[in-house]
C-alpha cells in the first residue's frame, strides 16, 4: 500500500490555475480550500463530498496555507482589490435596468 506525504497533496505547476498551490491533480486550488473552509465556514466533509477529494487534501491544503499564510492572504486581497475595481468599471447592467423601470414607472 502507498502512503501519500503531504508534498504529494499539494502541487504548484506553471500555467495550472495561474501558478498558485492546488490539489494535485486538480484545478482546485489551496485559495479556494481557504475561502471555502475559513471564510464561507464550510466543513471539510462538506468540501471533500462536493469535489470529491479526500479529507487529507483539505487538511494538506489548510496545512499549506499556514505555512504560507501571509503570501495566499495577500493574493487573496489582491483579488479582492481587483474585482472591486472591475465593479467600479464596469456598471451593472441589472442596476441599470432597476433605475430605468423605476424611473418609467414614476413618470405614469
Amino acid at each position: 500500500m502507498t502512503t501519500k506525504t503531504l508534498d504529494e497533496h499539494i502541487a504548484v505547476t506553471p500555467g495550472i490555475a495561474g501558478g498558485k498551490p492546488r490539489i494535485a491533480g486538480r484545478r482546485i486550488t489551496v485559495q479556494d480550500i481557504v475561502i471555502w473552509y475559513d471564510r464561507l465556514g464550510t466543513s471539510v466533509d462538506e468540501i471533500a463530498a462536493e469535489y470529491d477529494l479526500t479529507q487529507a487534501d483539505i487538511y494538506a491544503a489548510l496545512a499549506y496555507y499556514f505555512d504560507h499564510r501571509a503570501e495566499i492572504d495577500r493574493s487573496l486581497k489582491e483579488g479582492a482589490t481587483f474585482v472591486e475595481a472591475l465593479r467600479r468599471r464596469t456598471p451593472s447592467k441589472v442596476r441599470r435596468k432597476i433605475r430605468e423601470r423605476k424611473r418609467d414607472g414614476a413618470g405614469r
